[in-house]
C-alpha cells in the first residue's frame, strides 16, 4: 500500500422507512488516498460495495451544495472534506444526514422545511414602484453599494448552517441562518423597495430567536458568516423601529446596562426587558438566582476603568468607525 493510501473506516447512517424500524450505522472500510473527498468515498461504496446507499450530490465542486451532510458531528459539504484529516483526528469517519430535517432515506433529507422558512421571509428583490427599473438596460450600483452585500452573494443554499443551528432545532418560528442572511442581502440592495417593511416585520418573525452561538458561520463552506449578517439585521431593525419585543429590549438593555457601570445588573435588565406583569412572572427564577448569588439583589458597583468602557462605547457608536 502506498504511503499516501490509508485505511478509512466509514460508519454510514442507514435508514429506509419502508423496511427499517430504526436507523442504524453500517461500517465500510476502504483503502483510499488521504486527499480523497468523503463524497468520492461514498460514491465508491455505492459503486463497489453497496448500490442501495442513498445520497444527494451533483457538481462535486463545492458549487451546488447538494452533498451537505454531517461528517464527524459537523455539518459540511462531503465534496469539500478530505478523508485523511478526519481519520487522523477521529480514527474513523461517521456520516449522518443533515440535522433539523426529516430523513427520507439514508443520507437524503426532505428540504421542504428549509425552503418553507426561506420563502416566508420573501428574500427576493421587491422593486420600488416609485423608482422603476430601467427598461432594456442595466440598473447600475456603485462599488460602495455592492460592498454592503458583504459575502452574502456567495451563499449556495446548501443548508449546512440550517443543519448546525440549535435555534432551528428548538424553535419552529426561527427562519434559519441562510434565510436571514439572504434577507440581509435584499435589505441593503438599493434597488429594493421593501427595506423598511422587511426590518419591521422580521423583529416579530424570529430574528431575535438567534442564540448567537456562531455555529452557522463555522459550518458555512463559503464563508458567508450568517451570524454576522443576523447581527447586522438586528442593529438595522432597532434603528428603524426601536426595541419592540423581548429579544431586542434585552439586547438594548444589556448594552445600556454594561455602559452604566461596567457590570451586568440582573434586576435592572429584567425591568428593561419585560413589562411589570411579565417581570413578576420571572420572580420565582429570580429568587432562585438570589439565593445562590445574594449580591444580585444589591446590584453591581461601578468597576475600575469605567472611563475605558465608555471610550469603547463611543468608538462603537461613531459611524466613522463602523465596519
Amino acid at each position: 500500500m502506498s504511503a499516501d493510501v490509508i485505511s478509512v473506516p466509514i460508519d454510514v447512517y442507514r435508514f429506509d422507512p419502508a423496511q427499517d424500524r430504526a436507523p442504524r450505522y453500517q461500517r465500510y472500510t476502504l483503502d483510499l488516498p488521504r486527499h480523497t473527498p468523503v463524497l468520492s468515498a461514498l460514491l465508491k461504496i455505492r459503486t463497489d460495495l453497496d448500490p442501495s446507499l442513498s445520497l444527494r450530490y451533483s457538481c462535486r465542486s463545492s458549487i451546488c451544495g447538494s452533498c451537505a451532510m454531517v461528517i464527524n458531528s459537523k455539518s459540511r459539504l462531503a465534496c469539500q472534506t478530505p478523508v485523511g484529516p478526519e481519520v487522523e483526528r477521529y480514527g474513523r469517519i461517521v456520516i449522518d444526514p443533515m440535522r433539523n430535517l426529516p430523513v427520507l432515506r439514508d443520507l437524503v433529507v426532505e428540504m421542504a422545511p428549509f425552503w418553507g422558512r426561506y420563502r416566508k421571509l420573501e428574500p427576493h428583490l421587491i422593486p420600488d414602484p416609485n423608482h422603476p427599473m430601467p427598461e432594456g438596460r442595466e440598473n447600475p450600483m456603485t462599488p460602495a453599494e455592492v460592498e454592503r452585500f458583504k459575502t452574502t452573494p456567495r451563499c449556495i443554499a446548501c443548508g449546512s448552517c440550517y443543519s448546525a443551528c440549535p435555534a432551528v432545532e428548538h424553535d419552529p418560528e426561527f427562519p434559519g441562518p441562510m434565510a436571514l442572511a439572504k434577507l440581509y442581502r435584499f435589505v441593503v440592495d438599493p434597488r429594493d423597495g421593501a427595506h423598511q417593511d422587511r426590518l419591521v416585520r422580521i423583529q416579530a418573525e424570529g430574528l431575535w430567536l438567534c442564540l448567537r452561538c456562531h455555529l452557522c458561520t463555522e459550518s458555512c463552506p463559503k464563508e458567508v458568516a450568517p451570524s454576522e449578517r443576523i447581527r447586522d439585521l438586528k442593529e438595522m431593525a432597532i434603528a428603524v423601529q426601536g426595541a419592540t419585543e423581548h429579544g431586542s429590549r434585552h439586547a438594548v438593555g444589556f448594552k445600556d446596562n454594561i455602559r452604566d457601570r461596567g457590570l451586568l445588573n440582573e434586576l435592572k435588565l429584567v425591568r428593561q426587558t419585560y413589562n411589570p406583569l411579565e417581570a413578576l412572572a420571572q420572580l420565582p427564577q429570580g429568587l432562585k438566582i438570589a439565593r445562590k448569588k445574594p449580591e444580585t439583589l444589591r446590584g453591581p458597583r461601578t468597576i475600575e476603568g469605567q472611563a475605558e468602557v465608555e471610550a469603547l462605547y463611543e468608538a462603537l457608536d461613531d459611524p466613522k468607525e463602523a465596519p
